[in-house]
């Protein structure tokens, strides 16, 4: 079965370049736009043998997994380029939503797929996608690398968060089903921040679909561990925590941990 597009990217005029195996989608992708790609274009391959994650994690995908990267070319500041990733989780975690309905047996829970900041999808509390979000100054622009990788027939086993598979939740899909599902969600979305603009209405749903609101949370970042409720996220994709003392303190980046496991502080 190929990769296609949905029939909203087509049409928006999305390309599309599909491996049958690849290092890394979120590098082919940069390397195109270094060579002069301004077009936007989906990058995927359903078998990733060098991915990565943040803090240079690998992110392995074997055969039957979706490797996906979609490269916009904009006229932003890298600073309101950042905030395009909360976009690209709203995008999968739709896509997840509608091959579930679809392809979940009818007699069996449909999972439910929830948006952890600040870059993961978490079915049913354990990791299904994560996503990698880059950029490189070009001419004519900042080259902007939405990487989304979802587990659809295996997950791995040795994550910080526990991690699970479409199949294992009984929602058999192909990555290649889920991929124009992605497609088309991504075209809603992106359309909806707007270069930026819209962040506010991104945010709004942000929220909506977010994990671990309102409970107990903590971050490691770097040698520091910083405790509280997540509140909110602001206006630039903080997350912000309100700690002990009731200060909010805007966390830029780190690893999560929510509940019970932040409540003991095993981070």
């Amino acid at each position: 079965m190929a990769f296609v597009l949905g029939s909203r990217a087509a049409k928006a005029g999305y390309g599309l370049v599909a491996f049958d195996q690849a290092g890394s989608t979120n590098a082919e992708a940069l390397k195109s736009a270094r060579e002069g790609v301004r077009a936007p274009c989906w990058f995927v391959t359903s078998e990733q043998t060098a991915g990565r994650g943040r803090r240079q994690r690998p992110w392995i995908a074997p055969r039957g997994n979706l490797a996906s990267s979609v490269l916009e070319v904009l006229d932003v500041a890298p600073v309101v380029a950042a905030t395009l990733g909360f976009a690209a989780g709203l995008a999968i975690q739709s896509a997840l939503r509608q091959v579930s309905l679809a392809a979940a047996p009818p007699s069996g829970s449909r999972p439910s797929f929830a948006l952890k900041w600040p870059n993961d999808v978490l079915a049913d509390g354990r990791k299904i996608v994560g996503m990698l979000l880059e950029a490189e100054q070009v001419a004519g622009g900042l080259a902007v690398v939405a990487g989304i990788g979802t587990n659809v027939v295996a997950a791995p086993t040795d994550t910080p968060t526990p991690a699970v598979s479409l199949a294992e939740l009984g929602v058999q899909v192909t990555a290649e089903d889920l991929f124009a599902a992605l497609s088309d969600a991504w075209v809603e979305y992106f359309a909806l921040w707007n270069e930026g603009r819209g962040f506010g209405d991104i945010r709004r749903l942000w929220l909506e679909r977010a994990a671990g609101l309102g409970q107990p949370v903590a971050i490691r970042s770097g040698h520091d561990i910083i405790e509280g409720i997540f509140d909110t996220i602001d206006e630039q994709g903080c997350m912000l925590v309100r700690t002990a003392e009731g200060r909010l303190e805007p966390i830029t980046a780190g690893d999560v941990h929510f509940g019970s496991v932040a409540s003991k502080g095993a981070v």
